[in-house]
């Protein structure tokens, strides 16, 4: 995202990396079969910012410890589930393969 991009700092996709999994033993009826993670959010870096999430994954695959993710928060969080819409506040819409930051060494 561009640093004047009208999007900063509003509900748009965010970086954060899976550093646990959750498991209920009751959960709300419209979550069974959801697989919840705990996410650390991620600054632009790659460092560490703010407390850990917990959020839905809804990459087919499934996101796994470790990954680096793309998430979101709000109410579309729910979207990528429609026309059921879950009670979430933060869903895992992508795996990230490579990040690619101009203007940073590294």
């Amino acid at each position: 995202m561009r640093p004047n991009s009208p999007l900063r700092g509003k509900n748009s996709m965010l970086l954060g990396r899976v550093i646990g999994n959750v498991v209920c033993t009751m959960k709300n009826a419209s979550l069974t079969g959801q697989k919840l993670l705990i996410v650390q959010p991620l600054d632009r870096n790659g460092r560490e910012k703010g407390r850990p999430v917990i959020a839905l994954d809804s990459v087919g695959a499934g996101a796994g410890a470790g990954e680096t993710i793309y998430w979101c928060r709000g109410r579309e969080a729910s979207f990528p589930f429609l026309p059921s819409e879950p009670p979430a506040d933060a869903t895992i819409v992508g795996i990230v393969d490579v990040t690619n930051i101009p203007g940073l060494d590294g």
